[in-house]
Formats: structure tokens, C-alpha cells, sequence
């Protein structure tokens, strides 16, 4: 479901980009809390934002009042960062499935249960009931890759993970049937046409202005983009997906040169 890019930031989310952004050089308590003034955020809702981050071990202080990217963010930090590239990271399909299961994991604990669900929907795979996740075998990396990539996103390790798998044609069907193309390509129309409309308005806009709309809306579509299942031209229309990426690329680069005025 599309959410609307308008909503109120929250102040960890702010602080997670600032610090993505700038990474690895860390940034001054001083400079996270002036960028939260743009959008309406307390001082003190900054300093706790970043208070539990870095408990968390997403964020680090390399020394007082100073923050950086933490260790615990490395994993979603390059999936983020990757986005410019989404289209390098898949190739052409053959038919073939990737599965990975997780009957043996259990589900009772709640938090380990979401982190499992949230690395595998991140990386495109879709439930197909029983225990049974899959997507279509058309990434670029390997096996191998692909697996430290899902433990660095929290699936467990000891979750078998299968390349390369043929299915029934019945069962092919199946695992077609769960992705909404229509739904999909309807996303990509949709940010496409909310870029265009927010470029015309922000070149009007005061420097602070635009920087808030460009990076509520750039936000929105750079979670569209990480969270796409990436699938293959057979599934789904890439040429829109691909129209969406570059259209953001554009659209960064604008927002950068609003970000860039900012003291």
C-alpha cells in the first residue's frame, strides 16, 4: 500500500539518514539537531533519538557529542546505498526459484520472528505458506553472497537457503501469483508522477522548504526503490521500475544542491 510522503519524520529515521549520509565521517550533535529544526523536531527528541541509537548499536560516538553510523546499521547502510544500482544487481532468468526455509526456526520469539521476515521481504522473497519463502533466482550474487547478506539483515543462519530450484508448473504458477505486478507497476507510475510534480513546486520554494520536501518525498521513493522485490521482466514491467530509479537519480541530485545551501 502507498503511503503518503507527507507524514511527519520521525526523529530516529531523520537521524539514521543524516549519519548514512555522511558516513563515515561523523557528524556534531549540533548539526543532527539544526537539521531536525527543519522539520519541527525538539532538540531533546533528537538527543534521545540518538541516545537509543547508539544503545542499539546503530549509531557510535567516536567522542563526545559527536555521532556516527554504527555497526549494527552496516547491513541496512549498503542496502540503502545501493539503490543507484538495483538494476546491476539482478540478471536474466532462467525460471529458476530461490527458497529458503524456515520451518525449523520456530516462531515464538516475536522480535527474532519480525527481524527473520523483515530480511527476507527486504530481499524480495515472498511467503509461500508453511514455513516456505521464495523468489525468483535472478540476483546477480550468489548463493553465498546472498546468504550473508540475508544474515546481516537478521534471517538466522541456520535457515537452509536453495538456488536454483525447478518448480511443478503448478507450482510455478503459484509462485508467480505472489507478487501484485499490477500493484507494483502502479507504485512505479505513482513516484514518477510525484517527482515530477515536486520538482516544478520546490524550484518556487525558500532553500529550507525544499530541502524538507525533497527529502520527505526522496525518503518515500528511496523506500520503494530498497524495498522492491526486483523481479524479473517476466514477472513484472522493469522498464517502469528502471524509469522510477533514474527518475530519483534526477531527483537526488537536486535535493543534494538544496541540502547543500543548508549552514
Amino acid at each position: 500500500m502507498l503511503h503518503d510522503w507527507r507524514d511527519p519524520v520521525s526523529p530516529r529515521s531523520l537521524a539514521l539518514w543524516l549519519l548514512s549520509t555522511a558516513a563515515p565521517q561523523p557528524l556534531p550533535a549540533a548539526t543532527l539537531i539544526g537539521r531536525g529544526a527543519i522539520f519541527g523536531i525538539e532538540p531533546a527528541a533528537v538527543r534521545v533519538a540518538l541516545g537509543r541509537l547508539v544503545r542499539e548499536g546503530m549509531a557510535q560516538q567516536p567522542e563526545r557529542g559527536v555521532y556516527a553510523l554504527g555497526p549494527a546499521a552496516a547491513a541496512l547502510h549498503a542496502k540503502a546505498r545501493g539503490w543507484m544500482r538495483v538494476e546491476e544487481s539482478v540478471r536474466p532468468w532462467t525460471g529458476a526459484w530461490l527458497l529458503v526455509l524456515t520451518h525449523a526456526l520456530g516462531r515464538t520469539d516475536r522480535a527474532r520472528l519480525q527481524r527473520r521476515e523483515h530480511a527476507l521481504r527486504l530481499t524480495g522473497f515472498a511467503h509461500a505458506g508453511a514455513g516456505t519463502w521464495v523468489r525468483a533466482d535472478n540476483l546477480a550474487q550468489d548463493a553465498a553472497a546472498l546468504r550473508t547478506t540475508l544474515a546481516g539483515l537478521g534471517l538466522e543462519g541456520e535457515a537452509p537457503l536453495l538456488a536454483g530450484c525447478m518448480a511443478e508448473p503448478g507450482q510455478d504458477r503459484d509462485f508467480r501469483a505472489l507478487w501484485p505486478a499490477a500493484t507494483l507497476e502502479a507504485g512505479y507510475d505513482h513516484w514518477l508522477a510525484e517527482m515530477a510534480a515536486s520538482t516544478d513546486r520546490v524550484r518556487q520554494m525558500a532553500t529550507r522548504d525544499a530541502a524538507r520536501e525533497t527529502y520527505l518525498l526522496g525518503q518515500s521513493v528511496l523506500r520503494a526503490i530498497n524495498s522492491d522485490p526486483l523481479l524479473p521482466a517476466e514477472l513484472v514491467d522493469v522498464g517502469r521500475r528502471g524509469a522510477m530509479v533514474a527518475a530519483m537519480r534526477r531527483y537526488n541530485d537536486m535535493a543534494l544542491t538544496h541540502w547543500s545551501r543548508i549552514a
